[in-house]
């Protein structure tokens, strides 16, 4: 079975031009120094973006469902001091980290996730979104 390529592994949130970045083993997506437009530009330029706070442990579990799917997303990683900001930019109130957004619409956090890998709906969603091609 084939590996999917990574679309990008490390992204540095505060720099204009991301593509000219050289791919490293990261996986994630340094939050410092952001602010609510480069976390705006993220979302839409990705499928699937996950926002989580630094360190968190909820956001390497979807991380690992997400891969275990073919799909390599992009983990946003917040900051203690910024999570209000960032809380407050993406719209609701009710956000709580980790948050999953696909197609740049704000998915749901780790319960939607599992509740929809567990009754099947995750993978139709994922291909719609243009995350999955098989």
């Amino acid at each position: 079975m084939h590996q999917a390529i990574p679309y990008r592994t490390w992204i540095h949130a505060n720099t204009r031009d991301s593509r000219d970045l050289p791919l490293s083993g990261g996986g994630g997506v340094r939050g410092a120094g952001a602010d609510s437009a480069s976390v705006a530009k993220l979302i839409s330029e990705n499928a699937v973006i996950v926002i989580g706070r630094r360190g968190c442990c909820m956001c390497h579990v979807i991380k690992r469902l997400l891969q275990g799917l073919g799909v390599n997303p992009p983990v946003y990683e917040v900051d203690e001091h910024q999570e209000a900001a960032v809380a407050a930019h993406l719209g609701a109130a009710t956000v709580q980290f980790p948050a999953v957004f696909v197609g740049g619409k704000l998915f749901g956090g780790l319960e939607r996730v599992m509740a929809s890998h567990i009754s099947g709906e995750l993978v139709p969603i994922l291909k719609d979104a243009g995350a999955l091609w098989l």
